[in-house]
Formats: C-alpha cells, structure tokens, sequence
C-alpha cells in the first residue's frame, strides 16, 4: 500500500488539473499527452488558482476565447485571423468537444490537422479500426486525429485537402484537392476527392485501379475493406484507403511513399483540411 500512494497522488494531482477541461466532455484529451497551457483557446475561467488560493494565473494575451455570441469554432477555419499555430479546442455542428492542432502559416491558415507523420516517429501505425476510429497519437507531434472525427468534420461543409510531403531531399511538395469528404462507418468511411493542383504529383487519384485511394474505403489489419485478395493495411502496417494496395503510404512508422515523388523515403507529412473557398 505504502508504494501505491506517490502514484495515486500523481493521479490526483493530474484529475484536478484536467478537471476544467474535463467539463467540456473532451473526448480526445489523450491525445494532448501533456500540459493544458498549451491549449491556445482554453477560456479564462478554467484557469486555476494557484497553492493557497492567492493568485490567479493569468490568461495569455494571444489567447483568443469564444464569444457568447458565436460560440466555439467548428474547425480551425473560424479561428480569429492572426491567431498563432497550435493546439485548439473545436466543437463541430452536433459533436462533442475536440483538440486539434490548427495550422495557421500554411496557405492563408485556417487549416485543421488531421495527420501529422515523421520518418523517425514513435508512433505505431499498425493500429485497430477502433483506434483509428478514435485516434491515437500526440497532437503536438505525429498523430492521427481519428477517422470518425474527421467524417464528423467535413461533413460540416464542402471541404478541401491539402497533402504536404517532405521528400527525401528535404524539399516540401503540396498536393491539392479541392474537394474532400468522407462517408460514415457504415460505408466504410470511404473516401472522395476532387480534382488536383500542386507539385508533388496526383499520387491518390492514380488511373491504376491497383493504386488509386480516391473512392476507396478505410481498411485497417482487422478490417480489410481493400480490392486487394490480402488485406494490404496488415501486410503494409498502417491504416489507409487502400485498394490493391497503394501509391500512397502515409500512415506508416518509418520512410513514408507519395506516388513517384519518394517511395519508401519521404521524411514526413501533413494532411490538412478545411472548407473549400467557395462554400
């Protein structure tokens, strides 16, 4: 009992931290993997008092918060113009609340992340539909932001994708579709792209039904939705919207493939969405 009482009081400790987070109903809190200061938009009233209740921390001055009028933003996209980068709390239309990380720099900001991937990451890919599902990850570093959430994001609105790769040379590439939707669970959380733009090839929409990931659903290693007679996310250990099997293969831990730009040796990546600019 006596070596059980430090780890019970780090936990106690932890619980009163994330208690005002917690009354928010943050389903994917996890992902933060850290300390709640980094929460750019965390209102003022969840900040806590200090030991012997004499000070207040104070509220940072770039941390815009939601007005009664307008409520939280629904994706990174209604994030205050000028805003910094970083880990924000969202709420989509008819969802619960959500951290994600909003991308402020990149291509006149407002962009939501819903993957983030380095070739020398700690994160295993090879996870389950559930996981996936969910999420997993840190949301400072690589992480998956969660296939249900990201249907439940972009079905909000019409939405585009933008794709960042880092080859193996250190040079960034972009792959942009100016549409982008995912259907429910029920339908596999299949996959819809528009049309493409950008310097790093139309790798996802490839005319080789044996590579294209346009229209094709989720598949995970124990759920195989493929066209392949294997199941392609078990052999290739990461989740993805494979057929038989890909051009691409972001979600994997080690030298990451984008069509002929680098196979097997991209150094990282980024997927980010938000709502297409005439909608």
């Amino acid at each position: 009992m006596v070596t059980q009482r430090p780890c019970l009081l780090l936990l106690t400790c932890l619980l009163a931290l994330a208690a005002p987070l917690l009354a928010f109903d943050i389903k994917n809190l996890y992902l933060l993997n850290g300390t709640l200061d980094d929460i750019v938009n965390v209102p003022p009233e969840s900040f806590q008092l200090d030991k012997g209740d004499k000070h207040v921390r104070q509220v940072r001055d770039t941390a815009p918060h939601p007005s009664a009028v307008h409520g939280w933003p629904k994706d990174c996209s209604e994030v205050p113009t000028g805003s910094p980068s970083g880990i924000y709390i969202i709420k989509p239309a008819g969802l619960h609340y959500l951290l994600v990380y909003c991308e402020m720099n990149v291509t006149n900001g407002g962009w939501t992340v819903i993957q983030r991937n380095k070739k020398d990451t700690p994160v295993t890919w090879a996870e389950s539909w559930s996981t996936y599902k969910y999420g997993f990850g840190n949301v400072r570093s690589e992480y998956w932001l969660g296939t249900e959430y990201i249907y439940q994001i972009a079905k909000q609105k019409v939405y585009q994708v933008k794709f960042v790769i880092q080859d193996a040379t250190n040079t960034t590439k972009f792959a942009d579709y100016n549409l982008f939707s995912v259907e429910d669970e029920s339908h596999g959380y299949r996959l819809r792209l528009g049309s493409y733009t950008g310097t790093a090839g139309d790798a996802m929409t490839s005319d080789n039904p044996n590579k294209v990931h346009d229209n094709m659903k989720f598949s995970t290693k124990d759920r195989d939705q493929d066209t392949y007679s294997k199941n392609c996310a078990y052999s290739y250990e990461g989740g993805w919207w494979y057929s038989a099997c890909y051009s691409v293969r972001l979600n994997f831990k080690g030298g990451m493939t984008w069509g002929s730009l680098c196979t097997g040796n991209c150094k990282s990546s980024l997927i980010l969405i938000k709502p297409a600019p005439y909608c």
